[in-house]
């Protein structure tokens, strides 16, 4: 199984980008996104919970991220609208399906990974 990450890039504050992440062998019962910028660690983003089709997102992103999900294609997106200067980082995708809800917001409750995109937002 792969995750193929696409979509970042550099853009000014205040513009969008959408990311993608392909999942090439099956589907996931949780598919989502994590950040790492420079000297810090991984931070969770949003994920999207196939069963209930429920998504959930970092309160940094609330209102501006939306996270959706194509399941013809195994397919996750996210949607970034309202960009700021602090959103710059390497964009993870992730994917798992014994995650526990309690758990999902951290890196360690995730089985696989796609290669990062960097998103980089001037000011």
């Amino acid at each position: 199984v792969q995750l193929q990450a696409s979509g970042g890039g550099l853009v000014q504050a205040g513009g969008s980008l959408r990311l993608s992440c392909a999942s090439s062998g099956r589907p996931f019962g949780f598919m989502g996104w994590f950040r790492q910028a420079p000297g810090k660690e991984r931070q969770f983003v949003s994920v999207f919970k196939k069963s209930g089709m429920y998504t959930y997102y970092s309160d940094s992103v609330k209102g501006r991220f939306t996270i959706s999900r194509d399941n013809a294609k195994n397919t996750v997106y996210l949607q970034m609208n309202s960009l700021k200067p602090e959103d710059t980082a390497v964009y993870y995708c992730a994917a798992g399906d014994s995650v526990i809800m309690t758990s999902m917001r951290f890196a360690s409750a995730y089985d696989y990974w796609g290669q990062g995109t960097q998103v980089t937002v001037s000011s």
